[in-house]
């Protein structure tokens, strides 16, 4: 199985172009998290964008996961851009569906110093609930789902580790929703 890193791009008119298919889509959503296939999503506060994290065993896969759901079929989504993860630090729970925006998240992306080293810190930062998952992208770019609302207390849990170039770390907010 490969882990994919999906960029969601919404539609300008994303939070009213979503309600009528909000519902079908997230009930789609905790089907294939209970199959195993979705790790977690959710967007950017301002619904401009989306990200999730796909479990599937082959690329081809990515379309009809993606263009099958209820948002892009009703043209809430309008582009995505898939990356996979050569290496990833799964979570150690599935964490419950919360639609309200009560889940605020950063997610950190930037190059490690020390990639063998960088690895085994972002399992220490899941240990020690700094991180609810990540991994790393060919050539060590990073991307973690951080549990915090503050982008530079995350920002300062991957710097002080000393694994990752700090200046080159880019923090973004996020709404974990599943």
């Amino acid at each position: 199985m490969v882990v994919f890193h999906i960029a969601v791009t919404a539609a300008d008119d994303y939070l009213t172009r979503r309600e009528g298919h909000r519902r079908a889509h997230i009930e789609r959503l905790q089907g294939l998290r209970a199959a195993g296939i979705l790790i977690g999503g959710g967007p950017t506060p301002d619904g401009k964008t989306a990200d999730i994290f796909y479990r599937l065993q082959q690329p081809a896969q990515i379309k009809p996961a993606m263009e099958e759901d209820p948002y892009w079929l009703g043209g809430v989504w309008t582009r995505y851009e898939p990356r996979s993860f050569s290496q990833f630090v799964e979570p150690w729970e599935m964490v419950p569906v919360v639609l309200d925006g009560s889940r605020p998240a950063v997610l950190v992306e930037g190059p490690t110093d020390q990639h063998d080293m960088a690895q085994f810190a972002l399992i220490e930062m899941r240990g020690a609930g700094r991180i609810a998952f990540g991994g790393f992208f060919e050539g060590g770019g990073t991307l973690a789902v951080a549990k915090t609302a503050d982008a530079a207390e995350a920002l300062g849990w991957f710097a002080e580790t000393g694994f990752w170039k700090p200046d080159a770390l880019t923090a973004r907010p996020w709404l974990h929703v599943l």
